[in-house]
């Protein structure tokens, strides 16, 4: 008997995507191609994500759109372009809760097999140094303070990505071309964690 390959949905926007760079540099590709070499079988990621959305954008794809029934995990990463169109934390918390309550549905029922993972601080970055938008990391806090609590109130796994995010103020070697995005060696410390997360689940 074949053993059971594993499917992995992954919602979001560029950071899931990988904006920048090539897909397999992303970190859901990233994600599987370290879960392969470690003997554990897995489809190629469903990424649904777009560059720009924000969490009700997010929200308003899966509402009016159908999916398979159940995937064996789901990733989560959404808020950013929440925070950069100054949108208000109270409104990402109501919409970051239905999309965590859907990622678990999709996640046939299982909380511990969905990951959310906390927003990027873009603002150390040359992109928002030019953009004149660096005093802004306090309000990044606050939006990963709401999808944190969300986690915990609804026992999904989560990993806090954005001290690594931060680094990025003093090494230029984890952003991706366009001084904004993650790079694909910031991408791998992400897929690595959630490889993490993925083997104490099987």
């Amino acid at each position: 008997m074949s053993a059971h390959i594993h499917n992995l949905l992954c919602l979001g926007d560029s950071y899931t995507i990988g904006e920048g760079l090539p897909l397999y540099e992303s970190f859901p590709c990233q994600l599987v191609q370290l879960l392969r070499r470690q003997h554990v079988h897995v489809h190629a990621p469903e990424i649904i994500a777009k560059t720009g959305w924000t969490s009700f954008e997010l929200a308003d794809y899966l509402i009016n759109h159908v999916l398979e029934e159940k995937y064996d995990f789901v990733t989560l990463l959404i808020g950013v372009n929440n925070q950069y169109r100054g949108l208000s934390v109270a409104d990402y918390a109501e919409e970051f809760e239905f999309l965590l309550k859907k990622a678990i549905h999709l996640a046939a029922g299982k909380p511990e097999h969905v990951l959310a993972l906390s927003i990027p601080d873009w603002t150390v970055t040359p992109f928002a140094a030019k953009a004149g938008r660096q005093a802004e990391s306090t309000v990044i806090d606050q939006f990963n303070d709401a999808n944190r609590l969300l986690s915990a109130k609804y026992g999904t796994a989560y990993i806090d990505i954005t001290p690594g995010t931060r680094q990025a103020a003093d090494d230029p070697t984890l952003l991706a071309a366009d001084e904004l995005h993650p790079s694909g060696k910031a991408y791998a410390r992400w897929a690595a964690e959630a490889a993490a997360w993925i083997k104490s689940c099987l």
